[in-house]
Order: structure tokens, then sequence, then C-alpha cells
């Protein structure tokens, strides 16, 4: 079952990312400190969870992002964690989706992430020269546009994002 995310579930879901990404060679421990913090500023979006059996397995986050500066109903998607024992079972592949449909719904034109090509070109994210945030290699800074147009620029994640692990 994929569901809101709820103020009871911070402790868990802490938890939860932090296992998750842990030993991680592309983490630097940071991921669970940036749900918190986006959720102190009040900026998250769409944050759902996949819970099984009354127990959370998984978790999604999405916030928006500014281009060049300006806000324009694009979001990042991120963190994104499952629990390790339930890894490759497709928790994460459903939780993104449910998430990706919600900003959809609430008018979103794009969504980027930092992130492997490989996994979620499946979901249609792609690098694309026009949008970049520094930082992040561009083969890695994935763009996924929600119709014909992508914007160029820089792209700017929310502040949260660069809170010391």
């Amino acid at each position: 079952m994929i569901r809101d995310q709820q103020p009871d579930d911070d402790a868990v879901v802490r938890q939860l990312v932090e296992d998750a990404f842990r030993g991680r060679p592309y983490s630097d421990g940071s991921e669970a400190p940036i749900v918190e913090a986006l959720r102190a500023a009040g900026v998250l979006t769409v944050a759902l969870v996949a819970e099984e059996d009354g127990e959370i397995v998984g978790q999604v986050a999405f916030s928006p992002i500014t281009i060049n500066g300006t806000a324009r109903d694009w979001y990042g998607l991120g963190p994104v964690a499952v629990r390790p024992d339930r890894q490759g079972q497709g928790i994460g592949q459903a939780l993104i989706r449910a998430g990706l449909d919600r900003i959809r719904a609430l008018g979103a034109e794009g969504c980027v992430l930092a992130g492997a090509p490989g996994y979620y070109g499946r979901f249609g994210f792609a690098a694309d020269p026009r949008l970049q945030s520094p930082g992040i290699p561009a083969q890695y800074f994935l763009v996924l546009p929600f119709g014909a147009e992508v914007p160029d620029g820089t792209v700017t994640f929310h502040a949260a994002f660069g809170v010391e692990p």
C-alpha cells in the first residue's frame, strides 16, 4: 500500500532512509537529514511511504526546484529509499510512479533528479543538456518533462539539499 507520509512516520522514515543509504559509495549520509529539513521547511510537495503488513518499507519525496532562480512548476525527486531487505522487489518503482502521478496531477511541468541513468531511464528520465545543476555530473542529472517544453537553465534544489549529515 502506498500512502501519504504522516508526522507519526518521521522516526521510522529517518531510520529507513539511513539504513537504505548506509555504506553506499554514492551516499554522504545526508539523505535522512535532507528529508527532515524539507519537511521542516514545509516544502515536501509529495511525500509517500510504502507500507506492508503495517510496516513502512519505502519512501519517496518530491520538492520544488527553481530554474534560473524562478519557480516553474518543476520538481526534484529524492530522496527515495527502500528498506535494505526489500530492495529489488519493485517497491521503489511503485513509489516513484505514484509520486510522478501525484505531481503531474498538481500541474507539474517536469521533474529532475540526480541518479543512475540505468535505473531512472525506465521512468523516462534522461540527461538533457538544456538543464544542469552545479556539482552534479551531466550524465547523472536527469530530466523528465511532462510536456514538449524543456527550459534552458540552471536547476537549484531547495536549500535542504545542502544540509550536513
